[in-house]
């Protein structure tokens, strides 16, 4: 916590800096009010525009909008009044000084806004960040070009919005979100850590600031009243185990309406310049890098968790470069810098590297066996496959509950089968996705898979730095409707699912999540496959009485292994 207390402190200090050194912007004015959409929902959205020497900035200004589930305005427990815009974690602070007119909206169902959710970022909500861009832009105090920014589910809405294509929203700046959702919510077929939280209680939006002409709070009373017709998250995603899986909430296959993939078109032929980010300790990452992919984006990584801006790198600056040049026509360079940026983790640090290539792309495969026992009960990783044999291990469902925002693993070595390597005898770079190639059995066919890989650090401490996860009924590969960069890819139809007979021996490949680190001499790698994670939030639900009997095998003609991103 205090870690990212101080990485956002630094970069207000930043934003604060940067905005001394180029013109003295450094107050605001702010209006809120409810704007109706399309269908007459009225959404709660507050407007803050620059101060320049005690007077508002009459010209009008580019904006830049973000669209929150989480409350834009409102009273912490404290009783501290909160402000989304006055925050600098996605440099709407520094964008404020710089000069821009700040928009932040409720999405429908949260916050103050009226209206309920009918389901996590579907079109309904793309179509009110159309409707509110556009508004945005007929402003007087607006030129007409809207930007958006947004990180977790603020990037998803403003990917969403994008994918709605409204004609002023010139350029957008997306963090931690996904490209597929089904692949990302159920990766794997398996739904864990995200999205699968309990709803929050009407307390929560009644906590909301009123917008400015409701000094009474009776039309804030009368919004939250009708966000208890929202759609409840988690048992949306539960209830919905197939792609093609039609919701009881909705009435349709869902994940196909919230999949942004079916839009890259759009957003290509309407000239959207698009920017993404994510951070390597952060699940969301290697769909951040696939979105970046397929839409020819520049991207960045830093060495942070979710959603916390990179450390050591002007994020803000970034951002204002950014939009500068998309919004207010500035040649300041970023259009020729190289697509890339992204940090390399080492023994003394790390640094950031450009590139013209996202990471992974140019790393080569190199694989790793997984081999029997060479002391005591840990299995190896080694250069060559070795005998055929199989370790078997039963489930275990008894795991240590997670923290309420596990978005990462801890290891996993004492709860199924562990393989690991040899001491390194000189550094290894891996960036980009690991991907294991498993041949496995169960006792149980449509037990679920889990696989990390750790590094362990020659005095013994160890962490994951990479992790995937696979219904076995899953493992069938199709053809993705984008482009995977190479990587294995499951549809999760129904008609691609089929349980594993006993007996039957299965190859599973997974992706895992992407890494960017250096190994230093003296490490080890340590590969574990499990039955279960503690981040399913359902674990006590799902878990299989008896629990399964997993038999994984190594060597022979297909042998399992796990291929390594070694950077060229």
């Amino acid at each position: 916590m205090f870690a990212r207390f101080a990485a956002l402190l630094a970069l207000l200090l930043l934003g604060a800096s940067a905005a001394a050194q180029t013109g003295a912007l450094t107050d605001h004015v702010r209006e809120s009010r409810y704007v109706t959409v399309r269908d007459g929902t009225r959404l709660a959205v507050n407007i803050y525009r620059p101060v320049h020497a005690g007077k508002v900035i009459a010209e009008p200004r580019s904006v830049i909008f973000a669209f929150t589930p989480y409350r834009a305005r409102f009273k912490d427990e404290a009783g501290a009044v909160r402000e989304t815009a006055l925050e600098d974690g996605l440099a709407l602070r520094s964008l404020l000084r710089a000069g821009y007119v700040v928009a932040v909206a409720d999405v429908r169902g949260k916050g103050a806004s009226f209206g309920a959710r009918r389901g996590f970022q579907d079109r309904t909500e793309a179509h009110d960040g159309y409707d509110l861009v556009e508004w945005l832009a007929r402003q007087p105090f607006s030129t007409g070009k809207v930007g958006m920014i947004g990180c977790s589910y603020l990037g998803g809405t403003t990917f969403h919005t994008a994918s709605s294509t409204p004609p002023s929203l010139k350029a957008v700046f997306i963090g931690a979100t996904d490209l597929d959702k089904y692949a990302f919510v159920r990766n794997g077929g398996i739904t864990a850590q995200f999205n699968t939280r309990p709803d929050e209680p009407a307390e929560i939006d009644l906590a909301s600031i009123p917008v400015d002409a409701d000094q009474s709070g009776e039309l804030l009373r009368q919004a939250v009243s009708e966000h208890a017709r929202n759609t409840p998250m988690a048992p949306l995603w539960y209830g919905m185990p197939y792609r093609d899986s039609v919701s009881a909430f909705t009435g349709n296959a869902f994940w196909e309406e919230v999949a942004v993939y079916n839009h890259l078109g759009a957003i290509r032929n309407a000239g959207i310049a698009t920017y993404f980010w994510s951070n390597w300790r952060d699940e969301p990452t290697g769909q951040v890098i696939l979105g970046a992919a397929n839409l020819g984006s520049k991207f960045l990584a830093g060495p942070g968790d979710h959603c916390v801006p990179p450390a050591g790198f002007d994020f803000a600056g970034e951002v204002i470069r950014y939009f500068d040049h998309h919004l207010n026509g500035v040649n300041n360079g970023i259009d020729r810098e190289p697509l890339a940026t992204y940090f390399v983790e080492d023994a003394n640090g790390g640094r950031y590297v450009k590139s013209e290539q996202l990471p992974g792309v140019q790393s080569r495969p190199l694989p790793w066996f997984l081999d029997g026992p060479s002391s005591g009960q840990s299995g190896a990783l080694s250069s060559a496959p070795g005998e055929r044999d199989v370790d078997h291990f039963a489930v275990d469902y008894d795991l240590p509950p997670p923290e309420a925002f596990a978005f990462w693993p801890s290891p996993m070595d004492n709860h199924g089968v562990s393989y690991t390597s040899a001491p390194l005898v000189e550094p290894m770079t891996l960036i980009g996705f690991p991907v294991t190639h498993l041949s496995v059995t169960s006792t149980h066919p449509e037990a679920d898979v889990f696989v990390y890989l750790d590094l362990v650090q020659a005095d013994g401490s160890a962490e994951v730095v990479s992790f995937g996860r696979l219904k076995l009924s899953h493992r069938e590969l199709a053809l993705a409707p984008y482009d995977t960069i190479g990587l294995p890819w499951h549809s999760g139809r129904s008609s691609d699912v089929r349980g594993l007979a006993p007996g039957e021996e299965a190859l599973l490949s997974i992706a895992m999540t992407p890494l960017s680190r250096v190994i230093p001499t003296g490490a080890r790698l340590r590969f574990t496959v499990a039955g279960a994670d503690p981040r399913q939030r359902n674990l006590q639900d799902i878990r299989l009485t008896p629990p399964p009997n997993i038999g994984v095998l190594r060597g022979g003609r297909d042998p399992s292994r796990i291929e390594l991103p070694l950077a060229s």
